[in-house]
């Protein structure tokens, strides 16, 4: 039976260089001159460490991050932006994590849209993505179609179309 795994996976090579990228325009900017930023990626866990002087120039970071992401084809809607914490002194510190995988409320509301929409297909949650069988591939096609208007707070990949 064909099938196909919905999942939510970020190259961490890419978002690494869509950090380095930023962090060569902020050091280039002039609202970002003489200033004590610093962007760091924590590869292993997957979480951006900006630190800088004011909650603006947070924004403006972000802002530039966002913008460089989509330069590099990645989608800005996996980041899940936390509160500023302040810091020593008159230092702001922002942890931004980067969300992969597919949580659980996420996973039910796809798999609520694809039983509603009466399509004879079998979707059942696996880990941290959503496996979809069916007899027909126009079938499977109709449900990635179906998705791809769906809004999920998350970027969605269809891969392992068998």
């Amino acid at each position: 039976m064909p099938s196909f795994d919905i999942t939510n996976k970020i190259d961490p090579q890419t978002l690494d260089n869509a950090i380095n990228s930023a962090r060569k325009e902020i050091l280039n900017r002039f609202d970002f001159r003489d200033s004590k930023s610093t962007i760091e990626l924590n590869k292993k866990d997957l979480v951006l460490n900006i630190l800088t002087e004011d909650e603006m120039r947070i924004r403006s970071i972000v802002d530039v991050i966002r913008g460089r992401m989509v330069k590099q084809g990645l989608d800005p809607r996996c980041l899940d932006e936390g509160k500023e914490q302040y810091a020593s002194g008159n230092m702001v510190r922002k942890d931004v994590k980067v969300k992969e995988g597919i949580d659980k409320e996420s996973g039910r509301k796809i798999l609520k849209d694809i039983k509603d929409s009466k399509l004879k297909v079998q979707a059942q949650m696996m880990d941290d993505q959503v496996r979809v069988t069916g007899k027909k591939i126009d079938d499977l096609q109709a449900v990635i179609a179906l998705l791809r208007r769906g809004n999920y707070d998350l970027p969605l990949q269809f891969v392992n179309m068998k």
